[in-house]
């Protein structure tokens, strides 16, 4: 338990340097992209370590081994603050796996744009990007609190 929670903290190291080191000096969305990756990582580890807990508690056998279906687990009698946290990775999910284009690299406004498979276009930029690292730092935090 206390080796995911260990595991989502490192992710989010990777990605703070991501951000503030990699790209500012290269902005590219090759770097956007890799900060997505490392987010959906933490979250992933962050869902194993709830779910560890939760098994621990109930005694249950087994949980689910893919993470959507740990997430679709969490979700079951879960507070609103943790299905808002399910909400969240489950669109950062459908956001690594669009398609996407590239505008303005190389400068401070560069810009990733996805196109959902519903028709919706998420637009991603640095100022956002910073947005989510925080709401992943915001669910590492309330999975600690909830496990101590």
């Amino acid at each position: 338990m206390n080796t995911s929670l260990d595991d989502a903290r490192e992710e989010l190291k990777r990605a703070d340097h991501l951000i503030y080191v990699s790209l500012k000096y290269t902005r590219t969305v090759d770097v956007i992209k890799n900060v997505i990756e490392r987010l959906i990582a933490a979250f992933d580890f962050g869902f194993q370590a709830l779910l560890e807990h939760k098994q621990r508690r109930r005694k249950n056998k087994e949980f689910p081994r893919t993470p959507s279906l740990r997430a679709e687990a969490l979700r079951d009698g879960a507070e609103p603050e943790l299905a808002e946290y399910i909400n969240f990775y489950l669109l950062l999910r459908k956001i690594s796996r669009a398609s996407f284009t590239r505008s303005k690299e190389f400068r401070r406004h560069v810009k990733m744009t996805a196109m959902l498979d519903n028709d919706v276009v998420v637009e991603i930029t640095i100022d956002i990007i910073t947005e989510y690292y925080h709401r992943v730092k915001g669910f590492v935090e309330y999975a600690q609190k909830h496990i101590t």
